[in-house]
């Protein structure tokens, strides 16, 4: 099956027109009432000249009640490319123009449908390279992120409310418990951190890691991915410097994706093209997360071994690893680095016939911090952690300005930009809910002035 082509494709039209486009392009034989999310059976035809496109299902979802709480048309066509364009050219024709990039979304969010972190949770789904990564997509789409979120806003609100009567009505009001603020302050800001710290964790089970098994010629490197791979990605011989390009491997292990790089084996040689090899090896190791450098058990480490550590990028993880197990008489598995004759070996394996490469990828992924990231419930994107930082960081400077016992209209200053921060995530907007605070604290105050009159 070529690219593009499937069974089935769905054109999908959103607006005050579909319902219109889709009775102009759409012929239903008999008396199939067009009721809202009701599927008719029919024809897509030419309305210039009456031919029959497609046979095909439509879908009519009458707004509120569709994606993005507009009227909504889906076209169930057959799925291949010529057929697909035919129809797709008539919708343009009839009026509809083509979507932007992520547009039917957006109208979900600017039409209430979704919250932002939802909205982003659905590019998260189609982008899932492993079930995890789907699985974290599944929990933002569901809400769990956004109610999350939302109520550590409120947790915020409850206490800019009550720092902003103190601030114009202190004197009608009893006195503040800052300490009990203070305390409530930190909580929020903790689990905050505590999601900052976790969303490296979810970017590791959405992008993955590239990592660039490294070494001398000859010592299994290749071999070693065409295990990791499950298949034979590279060609494997006795001869040194077989792999003359960078070659790559997607896969995903214990729920982690991996660009595995198995690279020229790096060395001084005067082939022209190994050379060019070479350079995109080093290429390579520049933009990796982790490396692994290969050494054969046989040989023992040598000063080549000790020359490529020190080309290792300072921020990525290094994991040596020590090859030709069974040729050595080594037990596979985690070794000491002080065992006489392993050298700073933290694995011995055989890419031969896999033994010890259970035991290599399981602390590749405890290095990278991928072990922990099983248990995730929800995690940020980028985007979402720089902002949840940014709220934390305002709730630290109310933190100084209460130790330094400052007024409270300094504590509402940053206590307005963490909630702003939160807001910013889901999209809500923080300024008119701040101001809203402020009426209820002004009506807070009058509440209990005419009582105290009464």
């Amino acid at each position: 099956m070529a690219p593009g082509e499937g069974s089935v494709a769905i054109v999908r039209i959103s607006g005050t027109d579909a319902a219109a486009i889709g009775r102009r392009l759409f012929a239903a034989p008999g008396h199939q009432p067009w009721d809202s999310h009701r599927v008719l059976y029919g024809h897509v035809v030419d309305p210039a000249s009456g031919e029959r496109v497609d046979e095909a299902l439509l879908l009519f979802m009458r707004a509120p009640r569709s994606f993005t709480r507009e009227d909504v048309v889906e076209l169930h066509c057959h799925g291949g490319l010529a057929c697909v364009q035919r129809v797709f050219e008539l919708v343009l024709a009839a009026g509809a123009r083509r979507a932007l990039p992520g547009e039917f979304s957006q109208r979900a969010f600017l039409n209430g449908r979704l919250d932002l972190t939802r909205a982003e949770a659905i590019s998260d789904l189609i982008a899932a390279r492993s079930r995890r990564a789907a699985q974290l997509a599944m929990a933002g789409l569901d809400g769990g992120l956004q109610r999350r979120l939302q109520g550590l806003r409120a947790r915020l609100l409850d206490q800019l409310a009550e720092l902003e009567a103190r601030v114009d009505f202190e004197e009608d009001l009893p006195a503040l418990d800052a300490a009990a603020l203070v305390s409530e302050l930190r909580g929020v800001c903790a689990e905050l951190e505590q999601l900052v710290a976790e969303a490296r964790q979810g970017e590791l089970l959405r992008e993955g890691l590239r990592v660039a098994i490294i070494g001398s010629p000859n010592v299994g490197k290749s071999s070693l991915l065409n295990r990791l791979s499950r298949r034979e990605r590279a060609i494997v011989t006795d001869l040194p410097g077989t792999t003359r390009d960078l070659l790559e491997s997607e896969l995903v292990l214990e729920g982690v994706p991996l660009t595995l790089l198995d690279t020229a084996g790096i060395r001084d040689t005067n082939d022209p093209i190994e050379r060019l090899g070479i350079e995109r090896s080093r290429t390579a190791l520049a933009s990796a997360d982790a490396v692994l450098l290969l050494f054969d058990l046989t040989a023992g480490w040598t000063e080549a071994e000790e020359a490529l550590r020190q080309q290792v990028p300072p921020g990525a993880v290094l994991l040596i690893a020590a090859n030709k197990a069974d040729l050595a008489g080594v037990t596979p598995g985690l070794v000491s680095a002080d065992r006489s004759g392993l050298g700073p070996a933290a694995v011995a394996l055989s890419a031969l016939n896999g033994a010890g490469t259970d035991a290599l990828v399981g602390e590749l992924l405890r290095r990278c911090g991928a072990t922990t990231a099983q248990g995730l419930q929800v995690a940020l994107n980028s985007r979402q952690r720089d902002l949840a930082a940014a709220a934390a960081h305002s709730l630290g400077l109310v933190l100084q300005a209460a130790a330094q016992q400052l007024p409270w209209d300094f504590w509402t200053i940053d206590l307005r930009g963490a909630v702003r921060s939160l807001g910013e995530i889901t999209g809500e907007r923080s300024l008119k809910r701040c101001w809203i605070v402020s009426s209820r604290a002004s009506a807070l105050a009058s509440e209990r002035r005419s009582r105290q009159w009464t």
